[in-house]
């Protein structure tokens, strides 16, 4: 099931002044269905979103569908997760924006993100969708997830669970990381980080090794 990020909600007086109406105007506009509310306890609460689509502020009906693979022997599970998110996501929206990466998820530097995020600052788009987490960025998710919602778009995944076919990314971002932070202590054309390196992948290989011997 997709999980939506939870967004800013105003207390009434908040949204009354904001909307620059009577608190007697919004409930009124609330029983009329002019504006949604959302309880909590006993007191009602106006989601951000309304409040914006009642100021004409509120983003278009568009979904950007975003897909990464680690590199180019991957290009087929690009396809793969732009027809899954289609799926799921197309109908639900008036336009579909695809944008796609190549490169290993702990890259800051991925133009398919980059245009996603710009897409966000400038208020173009209303979600943004994934397969799963890891396809936007390996670490930090939340962090990039509160950033798209500062700007009202949501971050829609369609599996929060990690992709077993992307297993193998770990283990590539996994050895990134450890070579660069042997490089710097060491030195990048140390034989130590060689050594270092090659001890990850094997203790890496030996774990996967014994997930195969434990699966039924």
């Amino acid at each position: 099931m997709p999980r939506y990020h939870k967004k800013r909600m105003y207390r009434i007086a908040e949204a009354a002044v904001l909307l620059g109406v009577h608190k007697d105007t919004l409930r009124r506009w609330e029983r009329e269905g002019k504006i949604k509310a959302v309880w909590l306890g006993r007191e009602r609460r106006f989601p951000e979103e309304e409040i914006r689509r009642l100021l004409g502020e509120a983003n278009p009906d568009t979904v950007v569908l975003y897909a990464r693979v680690s590199g180019h022997a991957r290009r087929a599970d690009l396809q793969r997760q732009v027809e899954v998110l289609r799926e799921a996501y197309g109908p639900k929206f008036s336009n579909v924006v695809v944008l796609t990466d190549v490169g290993s998820g702990l890259s800051t530097s991925r133009r398919g993100l980059r245009k996603a995020m710009e897409l966000a600052r400038e208020r173009k788009i209303r979600a943004v969708a994934v397969t799963c987490p890891d396809r936007l960025t390996r670490f930090g998710f939340e962090y990039l997830e509160e950033y798209f919602s500062s700007f009202g778009v949501e971050v829609l995944v369609l599996n929060r669970e990690e992709d077993k076919s992307s297993q193998q990314e770990l283990v590539e971002d996994l050895l990134t990381i450890v070579t660069s932070f042997a490089g710097k202590l060491y030195g990048h054309r140390s034989h130590k980080v060689k050594k270092l390196k090659n001890e990850v992948k094997e203790a890496l290989s030996r774990l996967d090794t014994d997930d195969q011997l434990e699966t039924p």
